[in-house]
């Protein structure tokens, strides 16, 4: 009897949920001109039909998208709901996690920190920070660390994310990991602990010590008014966060097919790299105030799509505006070193291509439409990068999460708009 009622109540919390979300996506798509807001230059309306279409035909709950062309923000669009379960609209200062984006970002520190000849990326990680220099990582290059090549996914002690505020606590467990493989021989996603790398890297080359978040804070969003940040201030009300929501447990098991095979079964082994890895920190949880005010250069960014698209437009264009050197640009342009044992990524389960802290196009793993790119997605669906040949800074946000590890459905539609706009307006010029 005591089973039958545990049953029932549990089918009937599904049976609301899913009541729920339909009622949701009805209301979007009956009415999608209601809850979508912002402007798009003249040449780009595809692009705006397609984030309504995202309402319509993808079922968009709250989403953002900014693009930058040749300097200029030519699309700008907000809409849907900040949270889906109270109706609470996704207004124009609204901002979300936007989880391994942020990756992305903290690599353009990096970046300014090999600019300023703080950083050389050849130099042995152990240069810049010696206690590094143990369990065979004592040649790991930066070079290599930054192209997930080091074997260092996982940590041997566990920790909180409220541990993360002790920066020289994590600095002394990150120092004492050994590497999972022969560094500099294959590579594989580290997805929670490269942020943890790359913060400790800042602390130790930047001459007044400043982490990554607070780098960016002085260097980046205070200068170029970014409404962006890792490690969210006091200052900023929850009335301005989405709420992200996770894809249910029976859509993520109807889904499943759409994860490359390695993938699904790692997913399922408790002993793999790729599950153990979303288990770092403990705790972690987008909607957690502990989890949003830490920095997690990882994965806890939260801001807006303006300022990630205004961001890159900027490295986009040679990132003089942020006093970037030509050698430094030149660099991230660069297709993706593999490898000798090839680009298969044994974390992940597919073939992917990294550099200097970005994700870059390869041949099986294709963005924008050219090799210049350099960007990184995010879990669920956002994604923000640059485009140097088109002069692109593109980014996309939302709050309902999808099943896709790159590729998502909402943000495909809106990436191929956008470029096909793109080659009509310079077929036109060309006439």
């Amino acid at each position: 009897m005591q089973t039958n009622r545990c049953q029932f109540i549990v089918w009937s919390l599904v049976t609301i949920f899913i009541f729920t979300q339909c009622s949701l996506s009805y209301r979007v798509k009956k009415s999608p001109d209601k809850v979508i807001h912002g402007y798009v230059a003249p040449g780009f309306e595809e692009v705006e039909q397609e984030f309504r279409n995202n309402y319509i035909y993808r079922d968009e709950n709250g989403s953002a998208l900014t693009i930058y062309y040749k300097g200029e923000k030519v699309v700008d669009l907000w809409g849907g709901y900040r949270d889906a379960l109270l109706r609470k609209k996704w207004e124009e200062d609204t901002k979300v996690i936007v989880f391994s984006t942020t990756k992305g970002l903290s690599a353009l520190c990096i970046a300014m920190a090999n600019s300023n000849g703080w950083l050389d990326y050849n130099k042995k990680v152990s240069t810049y920070w010696p206690e590094f220099a143990q369990n065979g990582k004592e040649d790991i290059t930066v070079e290599q660390l930054l192209a997930h090549e080091a074997g260092l996914c996982l940590v041997d002690e566990v920790f909180e994310v409220s541990d993360l505020k002790d920066f020289d606590y994590i600095a002394k467990i990150m120092a004492r990991q050994e590497p999972l493989w022969e560094p500099g021989q294959q590579h594989g996603y580290h997805l929670a602990t490269m942020g943890m790398y790359m913060n400790e890297l800042m602390r130790r080359v930047d001459p007044q010590g400043r982490s990554i978040g607070q780098f960016f804070a002085e260097e980046f969003a205070k200068p170029l008014n970014l409404d962006f940040y890792i490690g969210l201030p006091d200052s900023i009300p929850d009335d301005e966060l989405a709420k992200v929501y996770y894809p249910s447990i029976f859509q993520f098991i109807i889904n499943m097919d759409k994860m490359p095979r390695k993938m699904r079964e790692d997913f399922r082994d408790r002993s793999s790299i790729l599950y153990q890895s979303f288990k770092i920190p403990k705790k972690f949880s987008p909607n957690n105030e502990t989890t949003r005010e830490v920095e997690m250069p990882s994965a806890n960014g939260i801001g807006d799509a303006r300022s990630i698209a205004k961001l890159y437009s900027i490295f986009a264009q040679g990132g003089k505006e942020v006093g970037l050197a030509d050698s430094t640009f030149n660099l991230l342009t660069q297709p993706a070193h593999i490898p000798p044992k090839g680009a298969f990524d044994i974390v992940m389960g597919l073939e992917t291509y990294f550099a200097y802290g970005f994700i870059k196009p390869g041949p099986n793993l294709l963005y924008g439409n050219n090799r210049e790119v350099f960007g990184t997605p995010g879990a669920g669906g956002s994604y923000g990068f640059a485009d140097p040949e088109k002069e692109i800074g593109y980014a996309y946000v939302m709050s309902k999460m999808g099943l896709y590890l790159v590729n998502d459905p909402r943000e495909v539609a809106l990436r191929k708009a956008m470029y096909r706009c793109i080659e009509r307006i310079e077929e036109e010029e060309k006439e």
